[in-house]
């Protein structure tokens, strides 16, 4: 999970007002235009009539954004008018030379205010003390806040506006397969100042959302507590899993337990529900106080039955908040007026209806219901909704997880063991050891509080962080799974930032495809702690396994859809209605694409995610990247790894699509998992 890249993009993007009589002043300075139409047009055909026509869609559409930005505290219509004359760069050789500059000063600020941001956050982020309230004001703190009204004030933003145009996504898509390289570097700097919003909206962004990953953080269970109602302990003492991620990782695990793996899974699913309707007790989360029985949800202490606070709706309050900050940026956002909007066209590069159509041609297929007859006759048993995470897809009875925590942890004491065993595992995976050591050395492993993320540098040979848990004995194998997924984020991070020729270019296209690089290594685990399957039928299994992870986070990713959807539909609502709508809307997805193949009408399931509760419309970047990292495995097939991604990801950060022609020779699709699936299926079964 890349999830630190949303908080990045939503401190950028996403901003908040600080209160309600803010609120309305931005909104009203956002609706009435300080500088008027007919001023507009008679500084451009000024311009054009002394610089001519081969600058005048430049001219155009710079002086527009300039209008569109300038308000009256910089200065009156004159001094619009002047500053456009003055600043506008005509000659190619000068608007290289300015574009350099930008560049250059633009990293400076981004890299350095990003590490200050590391710094500030590290009490609440890795492993430690207890958070105090000052971590949290110090933590949830934006040193950048001011910078954009800074850049708005002495007039860089102005000169990065009238010099540099922005297109839209579909003048993007038309033109940009015509762009060099410069012209797409050209461009990206012409995304970079479309909006204006005060630093204090900034600030509070970021307070919103440092509270909300917190919250999330620190939502564990201690399954060493839960009971059944014979009152037996299913899960050792010590463990201890975050929601949902640890919890879903130690379900899946449990498909190699053929003695009581089915009965944890089902606990599991019955701590979930719990969370989903908030019924948990807040005395069982985070805490190892009390015993519990999610069946019946009663609480023991001292054997003793003992009365539970459920939690109610904390977690939809932590997501209302999150909607109405976000919501705030509508009014200072003319090119993406709404969050769904921002994500998709903004974000992503990929219009919402396109992804949607991508989802639901996959949710819908016949193959669906194919592999899940193939998963049950694997199992031996009806399915249950929880099956929606099998991870059986593989040859054999596979190695029990006992046996690779024993190697994980002997292997990964601490984190300073993974850090240095990171060059190994590049030139595992193809790197030459110079190159490896060259990579590995911006990268640095952290131990985390929650569940594990990649944190990228903001300028050229900063480091990219590494955040996993790793417990008092060591790496279980969970956590190395997880990890091995970070350091694929890691690698493509430091190469994005460090080997693409445009600073304005670097990063990739959108989340999607840096999740594509960590599931390619995430597959790899195995391989790179020398147990690779030889298996003939493994490109078989990779199919199914890809197939079936799509239709898992693809329909939650319409939840997360909908769910916002609805939220601007009811911008009053309260948390409860929020909780209830969310509750409905799991219901419907599962009933028009699951029920049918995993049981359980009006399953809630799919309301798990935190995601949805911690990062605002991040989830459908999960099954895009399952997408685009099928087609980047076909693509890898029989190649070395190392030197195709980094043949693909030195492309940058110009749109999904294009990215995709020059990678794959495709754009994404879901077809190639479908046939791939098909002949799985048929092979498989023979």
């Amino acid at each position: 999970m890349k999830l630190q890249s949303l908080l990045a993009i939503a401190v950028m993007t996403c901003l908040l007002t600080a209160c309600t009589n803010n609120q309305e002043k931005s909104q009203n300075m956002q609706t009435v235009q300080f500088i008027s139409g007919a001023q507009t047009e008679e500084v451009i055909a000024q311009l054009r009539d002394s610089l001519g026509e081969a600058s005048a869609f430049r001219i155009g559409r710079g002086v527009q954004q300039v209008a569109a930005l300038w308000r009256e505290q910089d200065g009156n219509a004159e001094a619009f008018a002047q500053f456009c004359k003055s600043s506008f760069v005509a000659d190619t050789a000068a608007l290289a030379t300015l574009f350099s500059t930008l560049e250059r000063n633009f990293e400076v600020m981004g890299g350095y205010f990003h590490k200050m941001d590391v710094e500030l956050k590290m009490p609440l982020q890795l492993e430690g003390p207890e958070i105090t309230p000052v971590d949290m004001m110090f933590g949830s703190y934006d040193a950048s806040a001011h910078l954009t009204d800074d850049l708005y004030g002495n007039k860089i933003a102005f000169l990065t506006a009238l010099n540099f145009p922005f297109y839209s996504l579909e003048e993007k898509t038309e033109r940009g397969a015509g762009w060099s390289r410069k012209e797409w570097a050209y461009a990206r700097m012409g995304d970079r100042f479309i909006s204006r919003v005060p630093a204090a909206v900034q600030q509070d962004i970021s307070k919103t959302l440092t509270e909300a990953d917190a919250y999330i953080s620190d939502y564990n269970i201690f399954m060493g507590n839960l009971r059944n109602d014979a009152g037996e302990q299913l899960f050792p003492k010590g463990m201890k899993l975050i929601t949902h991620w640890g919890l879903r990782d130690e379900l899946k695990s449990n498909y190699a337990d053929p003695e009581r793996g089915l009965e944890r899974q089902r606990m599991i699913y019955q701590v979930m529900q719990r969370i989903i309707d908030q019924s948990i007790p807040r005395e069982v989360i985070n805490s190892g106080t009390y015993t519990w029985n999610p069946e019946t949800n009663e609480l023991f202490i001292g054997g003793n039955v003992a009365t539970g606070t459920p939690e109610e709706t904390r977690r939809y309050e932590v997501f209302l908040k999150n909607f109405h900050a976000m919501r705030q940026l509508d009014a200072y956002s003319p090119h993406y007026p709404t969050q769904l909007v921002r994500a998709f066209d903004a974000t992503m590069e990929v219009p919402q209806k396109d992804v949607e159509s991508l989802f639901v041609g996959l949710l819908s297929s016949p193959q669906v219901k194919e592999v899940a007859a193939f998963i049950t006759s694997r199992l031996g048993r009806g399915l249950e909704p929880f099956d929606i995470w099998y991870n059986g897809f593989k040859g054999g009875k596979g190695i029990p997880e006992e046996q690779l925590t024993a190697l994980t942890s002997r292997k990964y004491p601490d984190a300073a063991a993974l850090e240095k065993d990171l060059p190994n595992i590049l030139v595992k995976l193809g790197w030459n050891p110079d190159k490896a050591k060259e990579i590995t050395s911006l990268i640095t492993v952290d131990p985390s509080r929650g569940a594990g993320h990649a944190w990228g540098a903001e300028m050229r040979n900063d480091l990219s962080r590494l955040r996993t848990r790793i417990g008092e004995g060591g790496m279980d194998y969970k956590g190395y799974n997880i990890a091995v997924h970070e350091f694929g984020h890691n690698v493509e991070q430091t190469i994005t930032m460090n080997d693409v020729d445009y600073y304005m270019l670097s990063g990739v296209p959108n989340t999607s495809f840096t999740e594509a690089v960590a599931f390619l290594f995430q597959k790899r685990d195995l391989e790179l702690l020398g147990l690779k399957d030889s298996d003939s039928s493994e490109a078989h299994w990779l199919a199914l396994s890809s197939f079936w992870s799509a239709y898992e986070i693809m329909g939650v990713s319409l939840v997360d859809i909908r769910v916002w959807e609805w939220l601007y539909a009811h911008p009053d609502a309260t948390a409860a209605e929020l909780k209830e709508a969310v509750i409905a809307i799991a219901r419907e997805v599962w009933n028009s694409y699951y029920a049918g193949v995993l049981g359980g009408k009006d399953e809630t399931l799919l309301g798990i995610y935190s995601h949805m509760i911690d990062y605002p419309l991040y989830l459908s970047n999960y099954p895009m990247g399952h997408l685009i990292d099928f087609q980047i495995e076909q693509q890898v097939k029989g190649k070395n790894l190392a030197e195709e991604i980094d043949r693909m990801y030195t492309r940058g950060s110009i749109i999904p699509q294009l990215w995709m022609q020059h990678a794959v020779g495709s754009p994404i699709s879901i077809d190639p998992l479908l046939s791939a699936t098909e002949e799985a299926l048929a092979a498989l079964k023979q």
